[in-house]
């Protein structure tokens, strides 16, 4: 498919990329098969969105409360991430990833991009949401201020404050939720559902998206 051209991109796309679980089950797969395979869509859309000039990208990896799950699937994720992350290390980015580090749900081989590291031209921000929580986030900066805490100051001091507001969002597998990807950046961001599987990305969906959001009245609730 060529690529269309748009009249205005979002600056910066927020990623879910759900339904690997769900896709491994229709393939006759155990459950925890299905991360591995989505980690080419997530060089497809890298690449993409380098193509298109698009600013920043990020990928929601896995929240604590995906913890919970069986410790097969738990590992499976993780090592999805981990791997994910070194494929687009190196490459013309800079990548952070957020997440609660201090926990041993966190996968150390990640503990080097806590803080954001550039690699290359600096082409695009990358970065990715790995043993994150909004909670945590939020609670970052309510210790970080105690008592003087105020709706003001506590955007400046969330643990995710280094990543910018989201224009579009958009989730694969047909779930219409936000499951608490960055509530802060989040906040005045358009939402696009994909009902196909993550694993099943094609270049289509996202400029069906991108399609889509170029139609929206964007104020900012102006």
């Amino acid at each position: 498919m060529p690529r269309p051209k748009f009249s205005r991109l979002p600056r910066h796309v927020g990623v879910i990329p759900d339904g690997n679980r769900r896709w491994a089950v229709s393939q006759g797969l155990a459950k925890e098969s299905g991360y591995e395979k989505g980690l080419k869509p997530g060089l497809m859309l890298y690449e993409l969105c380098l193509e298109l000039g698009i600013n920043e990208l990020t990928f929601y990896g896995f929240t604590q409360d995906n913890t919970k799950r069986p410790s097969v699937q738990k590992d499976a994720f993780r090592k999805a991430c981990v791997d994910a992350v070194k494929l687009l290390a190196n490459r013309d980015a800079s990548l952070l990833v957020i997440g609660d580090h201090s926990s041993r749900m966190f996968p150390p081989e990640l503990s080097q991009y806590t803080s954001r590291h550039v690699f290359g031209k600096d082409i695009i921000r990358i970065n990715f949401l790995v043993n994150y929580s909004w909670k945590w986030d939020l609670n970052h900066a309510l210790q970080a201020l105690g008592p003087s805490a105020s709706p003001v100051n506590i955007i400046d001091h969330i643990a995710s404050r280094d990543i910018s507001r989201v224009d579009l969002i958009i989730r694969w597998g047909g779930r219409r939720r936000l499951s608490g990807f960055l509530p802060v950046q989040s906040i005045y961001a358009d939402f696009f559902v994909v009902d196909e599987m993550w694993p099943d990305f094609r270049p289509e969906h996202f400029y069906q998206a991108l399609d889509w959001y170029q139609t929206q009245d964007v104020t900012l609730g102006g």
